[in-house]
């Protein structure tokens, strides 16, 4: 077995002796013993010290091993190199194997920020440091694939496509798909199934030959002109390539952030360079794929965890061999090799789905201007409505702010109307008012979207004689009807039951529901709009491949329709025949306990109105609310984001609250809570003395979760610095309390929820 050598603890585990042959060779050698620094895949705060093999192999930082810990075979990464150890080396043991030879997996510039980022957010160093290979490369017999290659006619081959096909069709079809170029095996799978079969045949012939793949050249086709706005964002980023920069690209929905893209791509990719777009989520994918592969006449690379585990390495293998030019991807594409990077984007950087909310806690978008400040190469965030952290960069020159405040179409931005909600008519959650416009809307051949970011029937369902009603019986939360299937469901496990005929409690014939979801205005307003199509957009209906892809197109061919949808419809979606927004409640965010709810309901609402009026048609927006007079919300919608942005930094600024101070929680769950609250109360008793502080223990908002019991601790401080020196030390004290093995706890830097 190995010896650990840690970075947080001095903790080790206890060796297996190495063999004696290794024991006598480290102490008869009179040069210094090499020794290895490897990172594991296992929960511990450490890394592992182990022996080089004797064999012509030359170990490196980077590269994949082979080891015996305890009584398993285990892949490990060699994080280090040195010539000491914590331990005497004849208990060292040897790793097993190279299994990629002298290739690294990891470059240096790689495993650099991940250090970083196990320092950093408080992660055992082998999880984040296998977080960055794809699955099949983290298993003892994962292979690193071969280069990639492609196929090409021979001069038989063109000698013999002037031939007649003869019984060799499905031959000559491959033929003929190379006559005008190379061909890759992506194309070769689409053309026949049996293709490897065919192409053996090809090669054996001799018409056909391989060779290994060149990267795509950049085929740019010209993009519309620009704006002056545009032009001075695009010349600023393109001025900064070669060195880090930050920039925030801050654009009104269709403002053309998105052609400001191309044209600094168009720089990086045309002298050779490669480059990453990091979206929030994968829906967002195909509409950019098709635009980026008809502008630059590359098609980029696009991955996601969505992918299977041979798509995501030959994806990896891509990245890392430079065929790869422009990568498309969701967080988890942030850690791919790219040897080439000369520019990282994140569109919608404010998006909380850029901050993993289990297992490594890290933020993308922080993460990502650390590794382009690492690199040296700008990093662009692109955005609508910036997050206050980003706002406040900005704000202090931090950043570089480019505004974009016109639509690239010359569309003037959609009209705000507020419905004061109280004493109004009602027909399932959409108003009078609300009702009469969206007729008026259709019978104009226009389209109309009504927001709701809440799925199902009905948020609850209760009994009118008892007031029983349908909760979870494994988190603090309501079971959702979801009525077209029957069911109750709960959102938040997924557990569910069948609907109750009667009354579980009294017997009552009594059952209603309370509030609405997309699926009830679905069917409201399918019966007050008989003749119009409507489209719901939300995780029941799309759930099969391509669905969304198909809704789009129907909605883009520009007949009358309505769509009703989640948060889903809210980003990035051009419907040029969209001119009416109605936003049915965002009401719950305006007095939430969760100091970020202001924040996010101003970045949906602006996101969903931006759906409005994106053409030469204009547009309208009615928000529907009870409380029109709230500050913040007549702010937005008066004075705009920037006025909004800047209200609330000065309120967190008076609170001294994020980003005006630092953050760390420290959260622990178990299924019993007398073990959360031993836990958290022996964590606090050791948190070291310094400037931070610590307050708890407090419940999540949602205290129980699947069956667990979640409560926390927060930790704040004035300084980065401080929190991170106090916390280093913590996390030393919280691993020796015997309360620690009786529940499940992490720490979470910069946390984004509660």
């Amino acid at each position: 077995m190995c010896i650990g050598t840690p970075f947080l603890t001095s903790a080790t585990i206890i060796p297996i002796l190495g063999s004696v042959t290794a024991r006598i060779h480290a102490m008869q050698s009179s040069s210094p013993m090499l020794v290895l620094k490897v990172a594991l895949a296992v929960p511990l705060r450490q890394l592992f010290d182990y022996l080089p093999v004797e064999n012509d192999i030359k170990p490196r930082p980077g590269q994949r091993v082979v080891v015996s810990f305890g009584r398993r075979k285990m892949v490990g990464v060699i994080v280090a190199l040195s010539d000491q150890s914590a331990w005497p080396l004849e208990k060292l043991a040897k790793v097993a194997e190279y299994p990629d030879g002298e290739k690294t997996v990891l470059t240096v510039e790689t495993l650099a920020l991940l250090k970083w980022c196990w320092r950093y957010y408080k992660h055992t160093p082998g999880e984040v440091v296998f977080n960055a290979l794809p699955p099949r490369l983290r298993k003892t017999d994962g292979v690193m694939p071969p280069p990639p290659v492609q196929y090409c006619l021979t001069a038989a081959g063109k000698d013999r496509l002037q031939e007649p096909p003869g019984r060799i069709k499905a031959q000559f079809r491959l033929l003929q798909q190379m006559s005008s170029g190379p061909v890759q095996e992506p194309l070769l799978q689409t053309i026949s199934p049996s293709w490897r079969k065919t192409l053996a045949r090809l090669l054996e012939q001799q018409w056909v030959h391989s060779e290994l793949q060149t990267s795509a050249r950049l085929k740019s086709v010209p993009g519309p002109a620009l704006m002056a706005e545009q032009q001075f964002a695009v010349d600023a980023i393109g001025a900064s390539l070669g060195g880090f920069h930050c920039h925030l690209l801050d654009g009104i929905t269709g403002s053309g952030k998105t052609e400001v893209y191309l044209r600094v791509l168009e720089q990086v990719l045309g002298q050779g360079g490669q480059a990453m777009l990091l979206v929030p989520e994968i829906g967002l994918t195909p509409q950019l794929l098709m635009r980026f592969q008809k502008r630059l006449g590359i098609e980029p690379l696009v991955t996601h965890s969505g992918l299977n585990e041979g798509q995501r390495l030959q994806a990896w293998a891509m990245a890392r061999s430079g065929l790869a030019r422009l990568v498309i991807g969701t967080r988890s594409a942030l850690f791919l090799p790219m040897p080439e990077l000369q520019l990282i984007i994140l569109d919608e950087e404010h998006d909380a789905s850029f901050k993993q909310q289990d297992g490594f806690r890290y933020s993308a978008r922080d993460v990502a201007v650390k590794r382009a400040a690492g690199l040296a190469v700008p990093v662009v965030l692109g955005t609508a409505t910036p997050s206050l952290e980003t706002f406040n960069n900005a704000t202090n020159n931090r950043y570089s702010w480019h505004r974009l405040r016109k639509r690239a179409t010359g569309a003037a931005e959609p009209h705000w109307r507020v419905l004061d909600l109280v004493q109004q008519s009602m027909t399932g959650g959409i108003s009078s008012v609300a009702m009469e416009a969206i007729g008026q809307t259709l019978e104009k051949k226009e389209q109309a979207l009504i927001f709701l970011n809440r799925r199902g029937y009905a948020p609850i369902i209760l009994c009118h004689e008892c007031g029983w009603h349908a909760a979870c019986q494994r988190c603090d939360a309501n079971l959702t009807w979801h009525k077209a299937s029957h069911k109750l469901l709960c959102h938040h496990c997924d557990s569910g039951m069948r609907v109750p005929v009667m009354c579980p409690d009294c017997g009552a014939d009594a059952l209603q529901s309370a509030g609405e979801g997309t699926e009830q205005l679905e069917q409201m307003l399918s019966k007050v709009f008989p003749q119009t199509p409507l489209l719901r957009f939300d995780r029941d209906t799309v759930r099969k491949k391509g669905e969304f892809e198909r809704l789009s197109a129907q909605v883009k061919a520009g007949e009358p329709c309505l769509l009703v949808g989640t948060q889903m419809l809210a980003k990035g979606h051009h419907f040029p025949k969209v001119t009416l927004v109605v936003i049915v409640n965002l009401d719950q965010a305006l007095y939430s306990a969760d100091f970020r709810a202001l924040e996010r309901m101003g970045q949906l609402m602006l996101q969903v109105a931006g759906r409005a009026g994106r053409d030469q048609l204009p547009g309208e927006v009615i928000l529907q609310t009870h409380y029109p007079q709230h500050e913040s919300l007549h702010t937005l919608l008066t004075s705009g984001y920037e006025a909004f942005a800047g209200e609330l930094c000065s309120n967190r600024q008076a609170a001294c609250l994020p980003p005006y101070s630092y953050q760390a929680l420290l959260r622990s769950d178990a299924h019993q809570k007398e073990d959360v609250s031993a836990f958290l109360n022996q964590a606090k008793q050791c948190f070291p003395m310094g400037e931070a502080t610590i307050y708890g223990p407090f419940p999540a908002m949602m205290e129980r979760r699947s069956g667990r019991t979640r409560w926390y601790l927060l930790v704040q401080a004035n300084k980065r610095s401080m929190l991170h020196h106090q916390l280093d030390d913590w996390v030393l004290q919280l691993h020796k309390l015997p309360s620690a093995r009786k529940v499940r706890w992490v720490v979470d830097v910069d946390p984004q929820d509660y």
